[in-house]
């Protein structure tokens, strides 16, 4: 144990009442001591991502967030709290991912004290976090806390995106809220590997963007055209594969619907039962929580389902997996570069103006968590 660390540390935790509010507090620990095969990292940087807001929020509006002492606590509609019935009680910790200095060590990880490491422990929204050495990610020299916290969940989930394409057999990828940061990183994965992309966006400043970082196919789907469009787009790529970020609304519906026009243009015969090329949209996110809705003018041979990185990660197997996460490291300061509109600490999350703007999640406005400010 390094000698000058703090006696104690701080970690963002997020606690249901069953009185139906939300606490966010940043709550005080001993600074714990590595076990043999662990590590002490002293965060420098955690991204927000949407899946960390998924845990520091739950159903709960930020816009209703209050300060109350030191914590800032959301109350909940009896309906949000029904919903969420499961996690009364409990304290979450918040934060996927995120990296920092390995400040001390057991005995069989001395090797890693004094290595900047990026780690997808939970938890991250901390001053100092305790991981096993095993899953301590060794960043390159020169590379900066900033450029590594984001090496796991952007990353991994595109190179996912691309192992279930190759592993169900798909020709090409459509991805709606393209011009996130993941998707950012899909454009340019897709153009190293030559996979056939169809980006969707919202709006047309978004699709300059995806342009600009040299995206063929972009689709709004704001514009007057957007379905003869995206159909286009689908009989240039050959796509039948689409990994959905927003997940509520009709726009599953529309990619299986012009996935369908493009099959059956390219059918020899006649059925009425449409083509018998199977259509598959993944919903992996929750921009929009409001029902999938499904108008089914897309045949009968379709499905919609959700999908998560880390199943695929133990579908490909460990040795894939560690090859997925070197080709992340290689491309930290390239390919896969998250970039952040704002810097700011634990305490400044708690706000509630903070709160809401991450909220947001929109295009060009992702916080970065820096626990050392």
């Amino acid at each position: 144990m390094t000698s000058n660390l703090p006696s104690h540390t701080q970690q963002l935790t997020s606690t249901l009442s069953g009185a139906g509010e939300l606490a966010l507090e940043l709550a005080e620990a001993p600074t714990p001591s590595p076990g043999p095969d662990e590590v002490l990292i002293q965060v420098e940087a955690a991204p927000v991502n949407p899946s960390d807001l998924g845990v520091l929020l739950g159903p709960a509006d930020p816009a209703a967030a209050r300060r109350e002492r030191a914590r800032t606590v959301i109350p909940l509609p009896p309906a949000a709290l029904k919903a969420a019935a499961r996690r009364v009680g409990r304290t979450l910790t918040v934060g996927n991912e995120g990296a920092g200095l390995v400040v001390a060590a057991g005995e069989n990880a001395k090797a890693l004290l004094g290595r900047r490491v990026a780690a997808l422990a939970g938890g991250m929204y901390a001053q100092h976090r305790l991981v096993p050495a095993a899953e301590a990610l060794v960043l390159p020299e020169g590379t900066s806390a900033a450029e590594g916290a984001a090496a796991f969940v952007n990353p991994l989930t595109v190179l996912a995106m691309i192992e279930t394409m190759r592993l169900e057999g798909h020709a090409g990828l459509v991805h709606t809220a393209a011009a996130s940061n993941l998707g950012q990183m899909l454009v340019k994965i897709c153009a190293e590997d030559r996979i056939p992309l169809v980006n969707i966006v919202r709006r047309p400043e978004q699709a300059a963007l995806l342009r600009d970082l040299g995206a063929q196919h972009v689709c709004d789907s704001s514009a007057p055209g957007f379905q003869d469009e995206l159909r286009t787009a689908l009989a240039a790529t050959g796509a039948t594969l689409a990994f959905d970020a927003i997940g509520g609304g009709r726009i599953a519906s529309q990619i299986l619907t012009a996935m369908e026009a493009v099959a059956v243009e390219r059918m020899s015969d006649f059925s009425v039962y449409g083509s018998d090329t199977p259509k598959r949209v993944y919903v992996y996110g929750v921009l929009d929580t409001s029902p999938t809705e499904l108008a089914r003018t897309f045949g009968m041979a379709w499905d919609v389902g959700g999908w998560l990185m880390p199943h695929i990660l133990r579908r490909v197997g460990p040795a894939r997996a560690a090859e997925m996460r070197q080709r992340v490291l290689a491309g930290l300061k390239t390919t896969f570069a998250s970039r952040y509109s704002r810097e700011i600490s634990l305490a400044e999350l708690l706000q509630p103006e903070v709160l809401v703007a991450s909220a947001r999640k929109g295009t060009g406005d992702k916080l970065l968590i820096n626990p050392t400010r």
